[in-house]
């Protein structure tokens, strides 16, 4: 049976009582008897979860209970992390004394006699809850199941990081030749539009990209772009997107009027061929708009639309649909075959093939199906998972409603319970946007979702193999690695899954909503503009008793001017005080309220690109559970508090500020630091000098600081990523001696003193897996010593024109999996295919690309 999400959250809870921290909290707070008590009903609940689980579907009142129960989790989850937090601040200001005064202390809930009673009484009253839902689960029956995730079978499967759709594409030969050939036809010397229509995962998005990056079909155009169509066919937005496409640039500051412009001079008399990708809305007029202003290209451009919806064909086409069908049996055998067996397996199992036939048989030849049931099965060598699939009620679903997202919840099904959690804040996020994959780790970890199995692997890096283990899975799709990011989207019907267990833990909101559902965790706003909100600038259901439980108030995108307000902020603060993310980007606002240290348990924090912010409160440094901080893009901010050494927990710092020196904020002496970014500092010219216990600093990130910043680099031995881009280093010889570095990932972009970065640089531990270089003519050579690196995956060189050759040792690159050269100069003709003087040296590189051109790829 596998674990379902009720059960992963009771589990949770479990665990934490039994952490040493929440053990040592409990014990300076004498509530032993009150936490064991707790733990002993949580378990007898916990016996028989998987049961009432099993059996909700067909009884409405063990649903019922099974929702109140979540309810007293929640709670539970709560007031465990309070008395974590108030054992955290208790131990920092015995380390560092009380920034109150004794008096004020005494009336608050810091003072221990007061907050033992407080969370004395908390405990005492969700015991009595629990305790009268324990009683009640006797009329239900229930019998004690356990679980199996089939953890003790998973087969590990080979993956590669890019060009992973191209792997998976079966049996679309023929309709790639149609299309192209459509395509090709020389007499439509209009503006022609051709839509490939079916259903969600009949591999629409596939097929157009097999034609979109056809040989023929790049010789035919002079330009192509692509975008995936915004839900609601927003004008500027899509043509934002078409411009980044084409240009690599973000103009969301332009105004529609500017965006229209651009557009046209982009492709102003060239043939283009533009694939606007999954478009649902059927509005006539933007439609018409936007073809209006496509037809400034040149003569034969054409146009490929993908969509579910035969009427927005019919209104955007000016060639009849092209209907995508279900692949044959065959081809689908032949994909669920690349799927659930290992590869290196000549023979697959005879009775397992014998019952994937008839679960292809069923799956109509849905690609996206196909896969995820073979991903699913991948991991399974029992053939009771295999018929467990086969013989599943849901099949009949999809035969009466031709809705296939019922099959893959059996997918969904079959995840460990700690991925079932993380795998719901999808739904947190509209369709189609392109994830981060560190970004989504950084929510995770903030929501308390990710538990390290061992000390040695970090949060973060738990984060990214979660992301993995949910790719491997076939929940994500589109993956791609980005420098050190890892980037991906999820496919509608998936999204549409995310949704669906989701139910009222996560919720899409507007600024103008009134009321969210009881029990909702986690909000995510898709509105920007001011339309719609109330006068004071408060979202209504904010001022709701619904809000209360919010644990996540997440921005999707960049707000308008006055949309968060210091009211906005405030009221936040105040009716949401078990806030765990609050995400206050673009706020605008010159001061942060000093109630922000009533959000004890406040994880995570965002002030990102509020260009009013002058001064943090002295009060932020009381936030003894924040992970994450972002003051990045605060322009006018003058300084950063002087008591952040109180901030003991925090792993990810990314700031501006206009200090010369970061000395007397502290920062040096936080030691659980993962990540420092500067962005925009300056006037910095020193972060810190003497004491320095960053000695778990793994990413420093240095942007658009003039400097010269004198750097520590000598004291941060833990250094695995440096990113330096349009910025001034204090760099001498006597540094070389101190940049002993085991950095894994080094990026330098508009950087002009590159080569004495690199000088200082050679002396390196031989730990480089990647090598990034962009925008810095004053870089003249390869490093020699780069050939040292046998770890090295990946070089991009970008605009470095004066690069003159290839180091020779770069040919005992043996895991060099990708090189990327564009616009290098000398450096380009050089590595020409066959005729240039540092072929032979790059040729063994599985994937090159040259001046924007593949002219080797290789998946293996």
């Amino acid at each position: 049976m596998a674990e379902s999400l009720l059960f992963g959250i009771t589990r949770s809870v479990l665990g934490k009582i039994a952490s040493p921290a929440l053990q040592e909290a409990v014990a300076i707070y004498n509530v032993e008897d009150q936490i064991r008590e707790l733990r002993e009903t949580l378990t007898a609940i916990n016996a028989v979860l998987l049961d009432a689980e099993a059996q909700q579907a067909k009884n409405h009142r063990l649903q019922v209970w099974l929702d109140r129960l979540q309810h007293v989790f929640y709670d539970v989850e709560d007031v465990l992390d309070e008395l974590e937090c108030e054992a955290l601040r208790k131990q920092v200001i015995s380390r560092y004394g009380s920034i109150k005064g004794k008096v004020c202390r005494f009336f608050s809930l810091s003072n221990p006699l007061m907050f033992r009673a407080t969370i004395s009484h908390k405990i005492k009253e969700i015991q009595e809850r629990l305790s009268r839902i324990s009683i009640e689960k006797d009329q239900f029956d229930l019998n004690m199941r356990s679980a199996h995730n089939g953890e003790g079978h998973t087969r590990s499967r080979e993956m590669t990081y890019s060009f992973i759709n191209q792997l998976d594409v079966v049996g679309r030969d023929i309709d790639k030749e149609n299309i192209i050939e459509m395509l090709m036809w020389p007499y439509d010397k209009n503006l022609s539009v051709f839509p490939i229509v079916g259903i969600g995962g009949m591999g629409k998005t596939a097929l157009a990209k097999l034609v979109y990056n056809d040989d023929r079909v790049k010789e035919q155009f002079e330009l192509r772009l692509w975008i995936c169509v915004p839900e609601d066919f927003d004008l500027k937005k899509t043509i934002e997107g078409i411009i980044k496409d084409a240009t690599h640039q973000n103009l969301s500051n332009f105004d529609i009027q500017q965006s229209q412009t651009f557009l046209r001079d982009i492709i102003k008399d060239k043939k283009f061929l533009l694939v606007l990708d999954d478009v649902w809305s059927n509005n006539r007029s933007r439609w018409k708009e936007l073809r209006n202003l496509l037809t400034k290209g040149a003569s034969q451009s054409k146009i490929i639309v993908t969509t579910r919806s035969a009427e927005v064909a019919s209104i955007m086409g000016t060639h009849p649909m092209y209907n995508l069908k279900g692949l044959s049996h065959e081809n689908s055998m032949a994909l669920f075959k690349k799927w659930a067996f290992d590869e290196k397996e000549k023979k697959p199992r005879p009775d397992l093939l014998e019952i994937a036939k008839d679960i292809v048989k069923k799956s109509l030849g849905v690609p996206l199906l196909v896969k995820t049931l073979g991903s699913l099965l991948y991991s399974k060598d029992d053939d009771g998972h295999w018929k467990h699939v086969r013989d599943s009620e849901t099949w009949e679903l999809v035969e009466v409603k031709k809705d296939i997202v019922p099959v893959l919840k059996l997918s969904y099904d079959h995840l460990p319970s700690h991925l079932k959690r993380c795998f719901a804040t999808f739904s947190l996020f509209s369709r189609g946007v392109q994830m981060k994959g560190p970004a989504l780790a950084r929510l995770w970890m903030a929501l308390g979702l990710l538990s390290s199995k061992t000390e040695k692997l970090a949060l973060e890096d738990v984060g990214i193999e979660y992301v993995k283990e949910l790719w491997k899975r076939s929940l994500i799709q589109e993956v791609e690695e980005c420098g050190a990011e890892l980037l991906f989207k999820v496919h509608d019907l998936v999204h549409s899954l995310a949704t669906s267990v989701a139910q009222n833990d996560f919720s899409i909101v507007r600024l103008d909503t009134i009321e969210i559902s009881e029990g909702v965790q986690c909000i995510s706003f898709s509105s920007t503009s001011l339309e719609g909100i109330s006068i004071d600038g408060v979202p209504p259901f904010l001022r709701k008793p619904t809000s209360k439980r919010l644990r996540a108030i997440y921005f999707q995108y960049q707000v308008n001017d006055g949309v968060i307000t210091r009211e906005f902020a405030r009221t936040c603060i105040s009716k949401c005080n078990h806030l765990r993310y609050l995400d206050l980007s673009y706020s605008s606002f010159e001061k942060l309220p000093r109630s922000i240290c009533n959000l004890k348990q406040l994880r995570s924090l965002s002030l990102y690109g509020n260009k009013l912010l002058k001064k943090l409160p002295g009060t932020i440094c009381e936030l003894q559970s924040l992970l994450v901080l972002s003051l990045v893009g605060c322009l006018e901010l003058s300084e950063l508090p002087k008591n952040m050494k109180r901030l003991v927990n925090l792993r990810y710092l990314y700031i501006t500020t206009k200090q010369k020196s970061l000395q007397e904020s502290g920062i040096q002496y936080l030691e659980n630091l993962q990540f420092l970014g500067l962005n925009e500092c300056t006037n910095l010219q020193l972060l810190f000098e003497g004491t320095c216990r960053l000695t778990r600093l793994r990413g420093l990130e240095i942007v658009d600081c003039r400097g010269p910043i004198s750097l520590p680099f000598g004291e941060l031995k833990a250094l695995e990523s440096l990113n330096i881009a349009s910025s001034n280093l204090a760099l001498t010889s006597k540094n070389e001696s101190n940049f002993s570095l085991n950095l894994r990932t080094l990026v330098i972009y508009n950087f002009e003193q590159v080569m004495e970065l690199l000088r200082c640089l050679k002396d390196l531990a031989y730990t480089l897996e990647s090598f990034s270089v962009y925008d810095c003519p004053s870089l003249t050579n390869v490093p020699k010593w780069l050939p040292n690196h046998t770890r090295l995956r990946l070089i991009y060189l970008i605009r470095c024109p004066n690069l003159l050759s290839m180091p020779q040792g770069i040919q005992s690159l043996t895991t060099l999996k990708e090189l990327c050269i564009e616009h290098c100069g000398e450096l380009s003709k050089r590595c020409e295919p066959q005729i240039g003087k540092d072929w032979n040296k790059i040729v063994h590189v599985p994937r090159i690309q040259l001046d924007l051109i593949d002219v080797q790829w290789s998946d293996d």
